[in-house]
């Protein structure tokens, strides 16, 4: 199937992917004067007195925004908040469908940091969490950074956190299969904009000690000519003081990690790494090397973010079950604790006897994914001291 010239023909039969339906039946006087004018007047008053009962009288408690400023729209760029509808759209029918939480599109028509914390903080009360979609680096880093300290209510930007949740998960198993820790393991990261600036960070949480990260300039340094994010992780990264670009970044390296563009890492880049390499190419819709190249040239387990390859990294592993847990315990937060949690619970769906170089995660549509995540999750925020129920 053509998904592209597909989905646009379904787009216009659908026209829009999203309904709001209602949970009580408005039907004659009685049921009116209850659901709206004057009943409704004891709620809202009950709220007054005590915010909490927003949680119990309203939808609010299972309720999320999906935000964006329209700024990295799905590997598209730049195109606009409106443009970005469809995306949005679609990441609150997985909500529903994959955790049955009720999500809304909210589109931000600003690309102004301080305006867009602003807007999202003064309607954060309508919702019991707020994920952030689509917005670019560097940007990302400050708006979520700020947002989690204005509100009370979870916030997290799925494309930093859910793609370091999953993949973290899949490495895990990989290097079971090759007999390697990450904590020993010469991990490489293409791409340091937001996922792959948040996969670093999370897999130093994990206990990574050699990572090497490259964007477009080669690898980074704490140098003007990178961004304040990427400076602050130079920190911390590169320890053997690699100098040059990927293909210096890969020569005996592990772990191919790539969050980055079509075809920048080359078959013989592939052969100069490790014994039993493990290639992560995640670019989309066209990965890093295509995986019979990097077979080919030695890779011993590939994985992609194609739905159509064998090891799909991808997102909905994480955020659905995130957010169910999180919603479940009113969370305040979606603290580390937590997203280690998830990452820990995914990875353990695959058991030991089904691990194989092309069964390193569980399956999109697999039925124990969000229920075993949102256990996880749900747990860690009550030992973190952030659940409130």
């Amino acid at each position: 199937m053509d998904y592209r010239s597909e989905s646009l023909k379904k787009h216009f039969e659908w026209a829009g992917k999203l309904e709001t339906a209602s949970r009580v039946k408005v039907c004659d006087k009685d049921s009116l004067s209850l659901a709206y004018t004057p009943g409704v007047a004891e709620p809202c008053l009950a709220i007054q007195r005590d915010e909490n009962l927003s949680y119990k009288l309203t939808r609010r408690h299972n309720t999320v925004a999906v935000i964006t400023d329209g700024s990295a729209i799905l590997g598209l760029g730049n195109i606009g908040a409106v443009a970005g509808m469809p995306v949005m759209e679609g990441k609150c029918v997985l909500f529903k469908e994959f955790a049955g939480i009720d999500a809304i599109p909210i589109l931000v028509s600003t690309q102004d940091a301080d305006e867009f914390v602003n807007v999202v903080y003064n309607i954060s009360k309508s919702f019991g969490g707020i994920n952030l979609e689509d917005i670019c680096a560097p940007r990302c880093f400050e708006v979520e950074a700020r947002l989690k300290k204005l509100c009370d209510i979870p916030v997290f930007h799925d494309d930093q956190h859910g793609t370091a949740i999953v993949l973290a998960a899949a490495l895990h198993n990989a290097l079971k299969i090759v007999k390697k820790s990450v904590s020993k393991a010469k991990i490489v990261i293409n791409g340091a904009g937001s996922a792959g600036i948040a996969i670093a960070k999370f897999l130093i949480a994990l206990g990574a000690e050699d990572l090497v990260i490259c964007d477009r300039a080669g690898i980074i340094e704490d140098s003007p000519s990178f961004n304040a994010p990427q400076r602050e992780l130079a920190k911390v990264t590169n320890p053997r003081g690699i100098k040059g670009g990927l293909f210096e970044a890969t020569h005996g390296a592990d772990v191919f990690i790539g969050v980055s563009a079509k075809d920048v890492l080359k078959p013989e880049m592939v052969s100069h790494m490790a014994q039993d390499p493990i290639v992560f190419a995640m670019a989309n819709p066209s990965p890093e090397i295509d995986p019979a190249l990097a077979l080919k040239a030695g890779a011993r387990i590939v994985a992609t973010g194609r739905s159509d390859l064998p090891n799909q990294i991808n997102n909905v592993l994480a955020f659905p079950g995130i957010f169910r847990g999180a919603l479940d315990v009113r969370a305040s937060d979606i603290n580390d604790e937590m997203q280690i949690a998830a990452s820990k619970a995914l990875a353990s769906l695959v058991a030991d006897d089904e691990l194989s170089e092309t069964n390193i995660l569980p399956k999109a549509f697999d039925p124990r994914v969000a229920p075993a995540v949102a256990a996880a999750v749900a747990a860690a925020a009550r030992d973190s001291k952030v659940a409130r129920i």
